[in-house]
């Protein structure tokens, strides 16, 4: 990674003096000015990841007038450049007129210097992700051929994009594996599309959400007459797969007792609608995907350690968002702007401070967490951007919920059912016990509502 660049302002020497030591110390590369004037010029000339300057110079020693039309000129000429500042002068006063003017954080003379290393490196990894951010939103996507865009910048992700260049183009079964909401299913269609098969069919079938008395009709499709209520000839997925890729998404969540049909079908390529004896051959990759342990599911018996072994030619693992710090303002972008189309809301990014406390959540629902909070900011908002209220970070999600008497049924289910996977962590079949539910009810209703 290339190293980042730091521009110091103050006309003091001394004080220069100790901040490229300190900075550099710290892995920066460091240019020093001695006025305003100095700054425009050097920013003028160069590319910097943050600016410290101090706020009162020779013309005018207390005010802080100086600095204040510093960062004015600062933040006209970059948006997104970082201007830290500090003084000896410092009051209450000044410090919220810098930040008024575009100044990121204040620092008060003399200085310590865990706080004035650790705001520099926060202040360069937000201007970073918003540089990351801008990118995105010119180019579209990352990664030629694919139909979404798929962010992958962070340094956990060079990985997870190595082998996927490795493998997409194979015949290979790929299962993926991940906290829940972390995007399986998209990492899934980037598979399909950069493969031989993208001009086929991407079929998904959520596994769970099958009951086990339909699975084969759903799965291999079945003929007129098969039983009471099959009045016409039924399409499996298989079928509807052919040539292209069928992505068996929660896989782990398939029951024990048609787990022995699904091998059948991956060892031979073999199998047959219900009803008739002609037995069809599949042409379909098989992607699937899975939140589950499926090691500790085989050591409890309930998942066959011989259909783990045809379903993970090759295992992915996708990390959690809240290790993907890179890729998070990145994503937010791109889901801003997809959910601004749906809803014909033109709001044209993230406030500094609103990016930088999405760097600094925890996001444990991951990807999907992010879309939640990001489309309800942006039904709330009423500014240009999105602004640290609007996305309401550090309030319980309970909180802002209308009270049941203001709901409609459908709200209160959606709102009941949120709570409960947001309780057990993701995990289906908990929430369904929680719930009072049956394991495929409760994937009907997540479908429906668009809570995956």
């Amino acid at each position: 990674m290339q190293q980042a660049r730091i521009l110091v302002v103050d006309d003091q020497r001394d004080v220069l003096d100790a901040l490229r030591l300190l900075l550099k110390g710290e892995g920066y590369a460091v240019e020093l000015v001695t006025s305003p004037a100095g700054a425009m010029e050097a920013v003028g000339s160069g590319e910097f990841d943050a600016v410290l300057t101090d706020l009162n110079f020779t013309r005018d020693t207390t005010s802080g007038a100086e600095g204040l039309e510093l960062i004015e000129q600062l933040a006209s000429t970059d948006p997104v450049l970082p201007v830290i500042v500090m003084t000896a002068w410092a009051s209450i006063d000044v410090a919220v007129e810098a930040m008024r003017r575009g100044a990121r954080d204040f620092i008060e003379k003399p200085w310590d210097n865990h706080r004035l290393a650790s705001v520099v490196r926060n202040q360069v990894a937000l201007r970073q992700a918003l540089e990351q951010g801008a990118r995105l939103k010119a180019e579209n996507d990352l990664l030629k051929g694919i139909r979404e865009p798929f962010i992958a910048e962070s340094p956990v992700m060079q990985p997870v994009l190595e082998l996927i260049e490795r493998v997409a183009p194979s015949q290979a079964n790929i299962l993926i594996t991940g906290e829940p909401g972390t995007g399986k299913g998209l990492l899934a269609r980037v598979i399909h599309d950069l493969s031989p098969r993208k001009d086929g069919a991407f079929i998904s079938v959520n596994m769970g959400s099958i009951p086990e008395t339909i699975f084969e009709s759903e799965m291999f499709g079945h003929v007129r007459g098969a039983f009471t209520d099959a009045r016409q000839d039924r399409v499996g997925r298989f079928e509807l797969a052919e040539g292209g890729t069928l992505f068996l998404d929660e896989i782990g969540n398939i029951p024990l007792s048609q787990q022995g049909k699904l091998l059948r079908v991956l060892e031979s390529g073999e199998y047959e609608r219900i009803g008739s004896s002609r037995t069809r051959r599949t042409d379909a990759r098989i992607v699937s995907a899975t939140n589950a342990d499926l090691p500790s599911a085989i050591g409890s018996g309930t998942f066959r350690k011989d259909l783990l072994f045809r379903l993970n030619t090759v295992e992915i693992s996708l990390p959690p968002l809240r290790e993907r710090g890179e890729d998070i303002v990145p994503i937010a972008e791109v889901q801003l702007r997809e959910l601004g189309e749906r809803y014909q809301r033109d709001i044209g990014g993230f406030e500094p401070e609103a990016a930088e406390a999405l760097l600094n959540h925890e996001w444990p629902g991951n990807v999907r967490e992010l879309r939640h909070v990001i489309e309800r900011a942006l039904l709330m908002a009423s500014g240009k951007r999105l602004s640290l209220a609007d996305l309401n970070l550090g309030t319980p999600d309970h909180v802002s919920r209308p009270g049941l008497d203001a709901m409609t049924l459908e709200d209160a289910e959606r709102v009941l059912i949120r709570g409960a996977l947001e309780r057990v962590g993701g995990n289906v079949n908990r929430a369904a016990d929680a719930l009072g539910l049956s394991r495929s009810a409760l994937y009907r209703r997540i479908e429906k509502y668009g809570l995956q």
